[in-house]
């Protein structure tokens, strides 16, 4: 039987081999004495997508470097198509992004066209009421620069989309908003979650 022993509550000055310490987040020591955090994956609670007409998660923590934001069964009462926008302690940033995306049709292909103002998660518009099930994932690349990617289909299987985009930051991002291009169709079913690492 394997037992875990921290050595330290605070970050110690020349870490030894198989250090592991605690200071608000877990560090590791390898052979060299170079310290690294542990990743850790926050579930967050999922929210009913019911009502409303964005969806928000905050206060995420400084250290996050990738988040998913799951979809299952999400529909809104209107077409326009569902997206995303992050943001700092400033608030929610609505320019500087470089997305687009498409939807793909068993027999054709659309787009809702190259967005600055939004990540995609939908890649054209819907139709009223179809849900739509799947992931988007951001991913930091540094610097504050966030890098986005995202595949949903919808649930009668007649369409998918596939999106992605970038946006550089003016600071740390801590929070992640759902909501349609228009900013006025309503949600009407399903569920949100997020989960996000560091």
């Amino acid at each position: 039987m394997s037992i875990l022993v921290l050595t330290s509550d605070t970050l110690i000055g020349t870490p030894a081999t198989g250090n592991i310490e605690y200071n608000g987040q877990f560090f590791g020591t390898d052979s060299n004495a170079s310290r690294a955090q542990l990743q850790r994956l926050v579930l967050s609670t999922a929210v009913a997508s019911t009502s409303g007409t964005s969806i928000d998660f905050t206060g995420l923590p400084a250290w996050v470097k990738k988040i998913t934001v799951m979809f299952n069964g999400v529909s809104t009462n209107g077409t326009s198509p569902v997206c995303a926008l992050i943001g700092t302690s400033s608030g929610i940033v609505s320019t500087g992004y470089s997305a687009g995306g498409m939807r793909s049709f068993v027999a054709s292909n659309d787009s809702v066209g190259v967005q600055t103002a939004r990540f995609l998660v939908d890649g054209a518009a819907q139709d009223s009421g179809a849900s739509r099930h799947g992931h988007m994932v951001l991913t930091s690349l540094g610097s504050n620069v966030w890098v986005q990617s995202s595949i949903t289909s919808r649930s009668d299987g007649n369409a998918s989309s596939n999106c992605g985009g970038s946006i550089t930051l003016s600071g740390t991002l801590d929070r992640v908003r759902i909501t349609t291009i228009n900013g006025t169709d309503t949600f009407d079913a399903g569920n949100i979650n997020i989960l996000y690492e560091g």
